[in-house]
């Protein structure tokens, strides 16, 4: 069994080695965030360590992901101005991915024939963790669930996108930061700041408006599936 301290070493040392690997392969499907996931859950399954003994030590790692989001700022800052002349195509392009990622959830659900918990879990699929889970409270779904949907809508969204949106010749970085921020979160800004600074900056406001959306528009769409 693996110690606390391991645990939070150890998290760390894998998601570099992760980085390293993706920065010289460049393949899709080595995104750092689930590589180094996958290679965590194996040595746990592997040492039989708890989540609980796991969390005690990575505990530590997670409180630095509020300065983490917050650092994003700094690129919102420096690209201003071009957010400002963009803004009413950004706003236009996250409320239509909002309600683009809340409509597939609700047909996912129907299509695989889930429970009412779980289909209220997965519409706020394409949202930040804490963002989803609080709505997943207020829509009476499973909050550690939406945080798994949040999860796989995130890797999902940063190993398929760079594919689609380059079949598709979409270049532009201001369509790019949209796309990625409205549909994988913060894992997609992370990707789309590989694109460049102003991908990034969008993809930022994109993740913000995106929860702002959504915590609107989830309830409504709960709503309309009981009154169905």
């Amino acid at each position: 069994m693996l110690s606390a301290g391991a645990a939070f070493i150890g998290t760390i040392a894998v998601y570099i080695l992760a980085k390293k690997v993706y920065t010289a392969l460049k393949w899709a499907f080595l995104v750092p965030v689930a590589t180094s996931t996958a290679v965590i859950v194996l040595v746990l399954t592997a040492t039989r360590t708890s989540y609980q003994v796991y969390m005690s030590g990575a505990k530590w790692i997670d409180l630095f992901l509020g300065p983490a989001v917050c650092a994003l700022a700094f690129p919102l800052y420096d690209q201003w101005e071009t957010l400002k002349k963009q803004f009413a195509a950004i706003f236009a392009g996250v409320f239509s991915g909002a309600v683009i990622g809340i409509l597939s959830g609700l047909y996912l659900s129907i299509w695989f024939h889930l429970d009412q918990d779980m289909l209220r879990s997965l519409l706020s699929k394409s949202v930040t963790s804490p963002v989803s889970m609080d709505i997943a409270r207020l829509i009476h779904g499973i909050p550690s669930l939406a945080a798994v949907y949040v999860m796989a809508a995130g890797i999902s969204g940063s190993i398929f996108g760079p594919f689609l949106l380059r079949k598709l010749r979409v270049m532009d970085e201001g369509a790019i930061g949209i796309a990625m921020g409205s549909s994988a979160h913060g894992i997609g800004t992370a990707k789309a700041l590989e694109y460049g600074e102003e991908a990034g900056a969008v993809s930022s406001v994109a993740m913000t408006l995106s929860a702002v959306f959504a915590s609107i528009l989830c309830p409504i769409a709960v709503s309309f599936i009981l009154r169905g």
